[in-house]
């Protein structure tokens, strides 16, 4: 995984356009445009994510449906009124695209330096796998916060329960969809996509003033996370 630190959220994915490019704002007089990108993992499954790109971007490469490309930006959020109550959306902002000429080794990693906003939840899946989820607001420009929902596995699971709202972590891992079904108190099932950060590095800074140094404990999950998969897309 590429040990990327000079910002404090940086996205890296690779894969195939999986949808037509839509106009989705404008922002001082900056349109901007959504997709879906396919990207795929070692044990097949493939994770579908949304785009955005300026449209001073999109003119450069092929956005076909099919066709394979590269991006670099952030994993942002932001609310959106739903049906009369706010929703947290998260999106990959593309800072950069190609379209793909060779493939990559890792084609979907990850790394963000934030602070933990909310108590980390526990807990076991049905199939004894120890997980945490942890909600990390990463600062960006002009005063705004991305809250950025993520999942760590194993070790890591049982030391996110030791982490305080407020403590600075930085995590690497992997962008990941996952389909599930909400069930309405009028007995309808419908069926969405959730979009999160499954974590297989993490690191917690210690800011110690006396000797005006960070000190830094690193937990890593040894485990390859294509194990994991079928195990995530259950829960």
């Amino acid at each position: 995984m590429t040990e990327y630190t000079s910002d404090n959220n940086w996205v890296e994915v690779a894969g195939s356009v999986d949808s037509i490019i839509e106009f989705s704002h404008e922002m001082f007089g900056e349109g901007f445009y959504g997709f879906y990108l396919s990207v795929p993992r070692l044990s097949d499954y493939v994770d579908r994510l949304p785009i955005i790109v300026s449209e001073r971007l999109i003119t450069e490469v092929d956005l076909n449906i099919g066709a394979e490309i590269r991006i670099t930006g952030q994993f942002r959020s932001y609310n959106k009124l739903v049906d009369g109550s706010n929703r947290l959306l998260l999106t990959i902002f593309a800072r950069e695209i190609a379209n793909q000429t060779e493939e990559l080794n890792n084609p979907n990693q990850i790394y963000l330096n934030g602070f933990v906003c909310k108590a980390p939840i526990y807990r076991t899946t049905p199939f004894k796998r120890e997980i945490a989820d942890l909600l990390i607001a990463v600062n960006r420009a002009y005063n705004k916060s991305d809250y950025i929902p993520t999942i760590a596995w194993g070790r890591n699971a049982r030391f996110c329960q030791t982490l305080e709202v407020g403590d600075n972590i930085k995590v690497w891992g992997r962008i990941q969809s996952r389909e599930y079904q909400k069930r309405y108190s009028d007995g309808e099932v419908v069926d969405k996509v959730a979009y999160e950060v499954s974590i297989s590095k993490l690191e917690i800074v210690q800011d110690n003033k006396e000797d005006e140094i960070d000190q830094e404990v690193q937990i890593e999950d040894k485990e390859d996370h294509e194990v994991q998969d079928v195990q995530e897309n259950k829960i």
